[in-house]
Parts: C-alpha cells; sequence; structure tokens
C-alpha cells in the first residue's frame, strides 16, 4: 500500500463515474454527510468479515471515538476462508489471526477491545434464504444483541453489495428491525461495489441518498489501521497460492479522504 503525505482536497464526488449507479437511484445528489452524537446507546459498525469495518468505516469510527462518542463493533463471519488451502493458518488458527488483525486496527482507531464482539458464523455460509433455520437463529441473535447495545445509528453493508456474506448480514439486520418502535438509524456502506465488473442495482423504485463523509482528517489514521490487516493484504500466508488478498487497486478506494454510505429515503 502507498500513502501520500498530504491530503487531497475533496473533488466534485458527484462527477466520478464510480457513483453514479447509486446517485441514479437516489431522489437527491450526493451531500456530505454529519455524524450525529448517540442519542443513546452507541455507534454501531457491524462487519461481515474481519476487516470490513476498517475498509468501509474506518474513517467514521476515528471521527466518532475523536468526540469520545462510545462506538461498538459486531464482526459476523469468522473469516476463516481467506486462505482455505494453507496449512500453516488452518481455519481455527487464521480465525484467531483474523480476530487479533481487528482487534489491533480498531485500537489504532480507537475502539478498545472490550467493544468489538465476534459472532463467529462460517464464512461465505452466512444464511441468505430468510426462511431457513440458520437465517431465523441469526436474527434471534442480531434482536438480543441490539437489544444490549441499543445503537442510535448503525453502518452496516450496502445491501446490494456484490459479496453474499454482505447481502445476508444487512438482510439479518433488516429483519431483526422490522418490529423495533424507534428504529436506528441504518447508513450503509459499499465495499466490493468499487469494482464495476461485480456491482449490483436495484430496483428504480428503491430511493437511496448517497452520502460523502469527510475523513481528510483522520485518513492517515485509517491508512494505519488498514496495515494491520497482513493477512490480507500482504504476502503473510504464503503457502495457499489461491488464497484471497486485497490488490493495491482495491486498497486505494479505502485511502481517499472521504467515505460513501447509502441510506434509504
Amino acid at each position: 500500500m502507498s500513502s501520500s503525505s498530504t491530503d487531497p482536497a475533496i473533488p466534485d464526488l458527484s462527477s466520478l463515474e464510480i457513483v453514479s449507479p447509486w446517485t441514479e437511484l437516489s431522489t437527491g445528489t450526493l451531500q456530505a454527510l454529519q455524524l450525529e452524537a448517540p442519542t443513546q446507546g452507541c455507534i454501531l459498525v457491524v462487519a461481515p468479515h474481519p476487516d470490513d469495518e476498517t475498509l468501509g468505516c474506518g474513517g467514521a469510527i476515528a471521527l466518532c471515538r475523536a468526540q469520545d462518542w462510545p462506538v461498538q463493533v459486531l464482526v459476523v463471519s469468522d473469516g476463516s476462508q481467506s486462505h482455505p488451502n494453507s496449512i500453516a493458518y488452518p481455519a481455527p488458527a487464521l480465525r484467531a489471526l483474523r480476530e487479533q488483525e481487528s482487534i489491533a486496527g480498531l485500537a489504532t482507531l480507537g475502539v478498545a477491545a472490550p467493544d468489538v464482539t465476534f459472532w463467529r458464523l462460517s464464512d461465505g455460509r452466512l444464511p441468505l434464504n430468510t426462511t431457513s433455520p440458520a437465517f431465523k437463529q441469526a436474527v434471534s441473535r442480531c434482536q438480543a444483541y441490539l437489544a444490549l447495545v441499543q445503537p442510535s445509528t448503525i453502518l452496516l453493508p450496502w445491501r446490494a453489495d456484490p459479496h453474499a456474506d454482505h447481502r445476508a448480514t444487512w438482510q439479518i439486520f433488516k429483519a431483526a428491525l422490522a418490529d423495533v418502535g424507534q428504529r436506528p438509524r441504518l447508513l450503509e456502506y459499499p465495499i466490493w461495489d468499487w469494482d464495476p465488473a461485480q456491482r449490483r442495482t436495484l430496483p428504480k423504485e428503491t430511493a437511496i441518498q448517497p452520502w460523502f463523509l469527510d475523513i481528510s482528517a483522520v485518513v492517515q489514521q485509517k491508512y494505519q489501521a488498514i496495515c494491520h490487516y497482513r493477512s490480507q493484504t500482504t504476502n503473510l500466508i504464503e503457502d495457499d497460492p489461491q488464497g484471497f488478498r486485497l490488490t493495491a487497486e482495491m486498497l486505494a478506494h479505502f485511502q481517499n479522504p472521504w467515505e460513501f454510505y447509502l441510506e434509504e429515503r
């Protein structure tokens, strides 16, 4: 990964091609997002895998913690399938490593280990079938967790993310919040949508407001946090040539002085 010693100015983001699939769904234009202090509980960040929390929301997390706002992070899957053929890092060892990476990365952003929860559901197998027992069990677990942390805002994966685990995570939370009286604000963050070849779209009747968050004050802090995820960003795990690794091109999208969020209107 590379880093710049200066933070570039926020451009006219509405002119970027990469935003157009989202702005077309919106009844408004791309606007600057102002985070709000929690009225109760916390800001909750939900990550399908260990690293999504920092890649997608690292700037938001750092900004919230700089104001001493409480942040809770929930990592849904165990991340154990990024290198399924590794002998040096079998699934239990890889799970432990990735949890350590998340703890270290989040500490850099100001989140203490006790404020990070790992559900350790099976990586690559989060339930998408809303009628399955596994989905219903996940929803019940989610409802109990939400009652405990009582978030006023939830940052969760974009509902149309190309990765099935990201979509499943969104569906679980949608179902868990269905009967909540005072629903938290939901801001969705994209991860895999940065690749035009994988990007999905939504029905036109789904109105989405795209937001950008200025993270220029903490972009270097976010970069430092990303560096802790060595299993995903370096050749640390060398004995699985087919294993997953974030490319420099992909990482570049998460080193900009802004983050994108989407909100259903």
